[in-house]
């Protein structure tokens, strides 16, 4: 198998996601990371079309990469005038990139109804702007829009736009699956076809539209592809391109190619995430290699056997590509689950014991009415130490109200008042806050401050509500999942009740009560 280059266009093509906009600093940011992890190409953006990706090629140009190499995005010049006269050109040469990626119309659908223009002309737009490029010393790669289309329609026209290119001095032409529309198997018939007639490397770029935008960058390498185009995390226009994470993932651990090192292999669930986190888009958790759910396991028959092998339901050892395996606490897990659970949380709980039967029957209750503990496991560590008698409230509630009021052209003003019982002290407080949950976190924290100073270095970092049973309209019951975290780590707690407020209070006690349960277990 030859060697296989990885490029990525996040910053690009995956920037045209719907929901994502990067800032320049953000920007740099994940080329930073991207440089980090050894990418071999990353383009960062359209130079020409708006001054914000200007400004980050001009900062990249003086920071710099170790790893990989910048490249800058643009088009052939317009219809009917040179390339030295072309103002997106001339943004590409002043980005400073070395390498420039150009794409060009292949389908004579698009030259005729798009450019408006003659197929004569679209083929010396294609040889202008590339030879242009390659006098001022870039190393062009060509973008054939549309290829695999285009090739449908019409092969001829279609390959004299790449042999156009080729001859004007592009160093490698890749194949673009723009619509996203072309099975495996014919893109791979096209991919044989179009191989012979050419003396450059073929890279691909594939989009998701039919859900095969992996697999088609996959079956290509096996076809001679020797560069892939795509986003982490699959970000881009309409359904995404192709995923680089398990592009990536299959290349190096089932191909045998050695597209990324094996140290950074071990970072790849790291820079999904990252990259998720800047681009202010939720992971997906059944993402293949990266996502929480990858290698978490719920079935009763699925965690006894994977006890004995790990083999037996996982494809690959999670640690390789920086990920963990989890085992899910829930009605179909069975006892074998919760006795996992106990042994990590140092808990004597053998499987066939009263307490462990206690524990499941329990569970069984709980998720019968909406309880849904494989997110919100801090609760369910709680619920297991209550049951067994080993755990001492911090507190107790004697009583809490919430006072939600509207005035005439007045903002919501929401208020909390809360009545607690802290180690035989009373207290009796009030706040305000953005609403009824938050009024009721900053009233809770108030009356526990002087007790518990550590709370203040806790926050709540997300707040979920889901209806469980819609047809009941505004009586049906809610399931309120929290997500907290600390300095060093990060928890999930649930409520369930028809009432949102006592869902809520019951996931925020929870949140606090976890803080507090693994504070003390810390101190010696």
């Amino acid at each position: 198998m030859p060697e296989v280059k990885i490029y990525d266009t996040t910053l690009r093509d995956g920037s045209q996601g719907e929901g994502i906009s990067y800032s320049v600093v953000d920007k740099v940011r994940v080329a930073e990371e991207l440089d980090k992890f050894g990418i071999h190409f990353i383009e960062g953006g359209w130079p020409g079309s708006n001054p914000k990706d200007m400004e980050f090629f001009l900062k990249m140009a003086r920071a710099g990469l170790k790893n990989s190499r910048l490249v800058a995005f643009g088009s052939t010049r317009r219809a009917n005038a040179g390339a030295n006269e072309d103002a997106n050109v001339a943004g590409l040469l002043k980005s400073q990139a070395d390498i420039v990626t150009i794409f060009g119309k292949t389908w004579d659908l698009h030259v005729r109804d798009v450019l408006k223009t003659t197929p004569e002309e679209n083929l010396e737009m294609i040889r202008d702007t590339v030879s242009f490029l390659c006098s001022k010393g870039k190393t062009v790669f060509y973008d054939a829009e549309h290829f695999f289309d285009a090739y449908q329609a019409n092969k001829e026209y279609s390959l004299a736009t790449l042999i156009a290119a080729e001859g004007a001095g592009a160093k490698l032409l890749c194949l673009c699956d723009t619509n996203g529309g072309t099975l495996t198997s014919k893109l791979c018939a096209v991919i044989d076809q179009v191989r012979p007639r050419l003396s450059v490397p073929l890279g691909i770029h594939c989009h998701n539209d039919s859900g095969v935008a992996v697999a088609n960058s996959i079956a290509a390498v096996e076809h001679g592809i020797t560069l892939v185009q795509g986003t982490i995390n699959g970000y881009g226009e309409r359904c995404g391109n192709a995923d680089l994470i398990p592009v990536i993932a299959n290349l190096k651990l089932k191909l045998g190619v050695d597209c990324i090192s094996d140290v950074n292999l071990k970072n790849l669930a790291h820079l999904s995430h990252y990259i998720s986190e800047v681009s202010n888009m939720r992971q997906r958790n059944d993402q293949p290699y990266a996502g929480t759910s990858a290698f978490a396991h719920k079935g009763g028959v699925h965690i006894n056997a994977m006890m004995k092998n790990p083999k037996t339901y996982e494809h690959i050892d999670p640690a390789v590509v920086g990920n963990h395996r989890r085992m899910l606490v829930s009605e179909l897990g069975g006892k074998t689950g919760i006795m996992l659970r106990a042994k990590a949380l140092e808990l004597d709980l053998g499987k066939d014991s009263p307490e462990a039967k206690k524990i499941l029957k329990l569970l069984q209750d709980l998720e019968n009415k909406g309880y849904h503990f494989e997110a919100a496991e801090a609760s369910f560590e709680l619920l297991m130490k209550r049951a067994l008698k080993k755990y001492k409230k911090f507190f107790e509630l004697e009583g809490f109200k919430v006072v939600v009021e509207k005035k005439s052209n007045k903002k919501v003003t929401t208020e909390a008042v809360i009545k607690l019982k802290v180690k035989g002290q009373q207290e009796h407080t009030a706040a305000e806050g953005d609403g009824p949950v938050n009024a009721l976190d900053r009233a809770l924290r108030k009356a526990l401050k002087d007790f518990y100073p550590e709370l203040s270095k806790m926050s709540l970092s997300d707040f979920k509500v889901r209806v469980l049973d819609e047809k009941v309209g505004t009586a049906a019951r809610v399931r309120v999942l929290i997500q907290s975290q600390d300095e060093t780590d990060t928890w999930g707690t649930i409520g369930v009740s028809e009432n949102i407020i006592e869902a809520s209070w019951q996931a925020l006690v929870d949140s606090v009560e976890y803080k507090l349960l693994k504070e003390s277990k810390a101190k010696p």
